[in-house]
């Protein structure tokens, strides 16, 4: 199969009918509904009303002409209580999506965990608990018995670095709490969750397996060997944190900064095994590189993050730096070498308002035109998602972020189709040969 374009959602940023058809309860509904924590008390109770609207959703994906569409699956939906059989409603919704994109002529990439856990199991220590890594192989296998081989690429976990950091150290994101640096239970029993849902996938399912995970290249302020050291931590925690145990079998030097406890009395025996198993691809997030220096007076890590200058910005205020994708994906080649397993990016996406959104354009045009350098230089990339095909409920900035292509009145429910996917139509479906991103060429 040649280079696929494709988009990307996420379960709690889009469907809404939080109360519906039995499914439980999420961190996101217990921390969105908690007063002070999103941008104008925003909670994912409606969002884009996707579950009752998918059908024409899915309709304006194959209008787009993308062949992948990367979404979630919202592990309440399928148990409540993140244990037990599985909710045949929540079940029964999945498996309408995936047999709808299929007759549509697009690949279904299912994500299992984009940061909705089942607020049961948060109640019993969450991802700090040993036990809701084996709840997640439980759970995986529920979903592969039911979605099979329909689906054509599983994604593990999305973004745990973000999860870890949003939701266990600054406290911004759910479940909104701030470990300070003993964080390597919820780093470990992640991994150990991906690596067990591999094993259940396996059992079940003959569709590649993946995970995302965000990476951002790392840039020191200056030569002076503090900045160097602090950019050289900022790495292996971003960058390295949750893909060498992964791709190595190994944690790097780092995690024993990470944990108060005995390393052994959470990394048992047989783990890394169990994490390392083969996967048959790297999800890549990309979304801007971080300028890095030794930690200012008042800082409690052992690192700072600064401004970077000099560059367009989105909404967001994130800096718009297309090289460092390329930059970006040659390193991980130059890291991994022969343990890098082909690449997708799963995500790269621009938070921008305006329907006429050249700058979009712009950003999609030059991080696609960075894999392509990437793809000379060596590195095998499979696919780039867009995100997003919605705009949607973004996290703890409620509804004043929008990355859509499809722009969202959140009001009327009304989607109104942007320049930029008009663009990105023509990039999905142009009749003219193009070169093949993995080397052959395409129509």
């Amino acid at each position: 199969m040649g280079f696929q374009f494709g988009v990307s959602t996420a379960a709690y940023q889009i469907e809404g009918a939080a109360e519906e058809d039995g499914r439980g309860l999420s961190i996101w509904d217990t921390f969105s509904r908690t007063p002070g924590t999103t941008r104008g008390g925003a909670t994912g109770d409606v969002a884009c009303d996707h579950y009752h609207r998918w059908e024409s959703d899915l309709d304006l994906i194959q209008e787009l002409g993308a062949t992948a569409y990367r979404f979630s699956i919202a592990w309440p939906r399928i148990q409540p209580t993140g244990d037990g059989p599985a909710n045949a409603a929540g079940i029964a919704f999945y498996d309408r999506l995936v047999d709808g994109m299929l007759a549509r002529g697009i690949d279904p990439v299912a994500t299992l965990f984009h940061w909705d856990l089942p607020q049961a199991l948060q109640d019993l220590g969450g991802w700090g608990n040993r036990d809701t890594a084996m709840r997640f192989g439980e759970y995986a296998e529920l979903v592969g018995e039911a979605l099979g081989d329909r689906v054509k690429l599983w994604v593990t976990l999305n973004e745990p670095y973000i999860h870890l950091v949003l939701g266990h150290v600054l406290g911004v994101h759910a479940p909104g709490q701030q470990l300070g640096m003993d964080l390597l239970p919820v780093i470990h029993h992640q991994l150990l969750g991906h690596g067990l849902a591999v094993s259940a996938l396996r059992r079940v399912s003959s569709s590649p397996i993946t995970l995302a995970n965000n990476y951002s290249p790392v840039w020191p302020k200056s030569g002076s060997d503090d900045d160097q050291a602090a950019a050289m931590f900022y790495d292996l925690v971003q960058n390295r944190l949750f893909t060498d145990p992964v791709l190595l079998g190994e944690y790097p030097p780092i995690v024993e900064a990470l944990t108060t406890a005995d390393i052994d009395s959470i990394v048992m025996d047989g783990d890394l095994r169990v994490i390392s198993q083969p996967i048959d691809a790297l999800g890549v997030n990309y979304y801007n590189p971080s300028l890095i220096s030794a930690p200012v007076e008042g800082e409690d890590l052992p690192f700072s993050r600064l401004d970077i200058t000099g560059y367009p910005t989105t909404d967001f205020g994130w800096p718009v730096v297309p090289s460092a994708l390329k930059d970006l994906l040659v390193q991980l080649r130059q890291v991994y070498g022969d343990r890098l397993p082909p690449i997708w990016i799963t995500e790269s996406g621009c938070s921008y308002a305006p329907v006429d959104d050249q700058f979009r354009i712009d950003y999609h045009a030059g991080h696609l035109a960075a894999v392509r350098e990437a793809v000379e230089a060596g590195v095998d990339v499979r696919g780039y998602c867009a995100w997003s095909l919605l705009d949607n409920f973004e996290w703890a900035e409620g509804y004043d972020q929008r990355f859509g292509l499809v722009h969202v009145d959140f009001e009327t429910q009304e989607r109104t189709r942007r320049a930029s996917f008009a663009w990105f139509r023509e990039v999905c479906t142009s009749a003219a040969p193009r070169p093949d991103l993995q080397g052959e060429p395409t129509g």
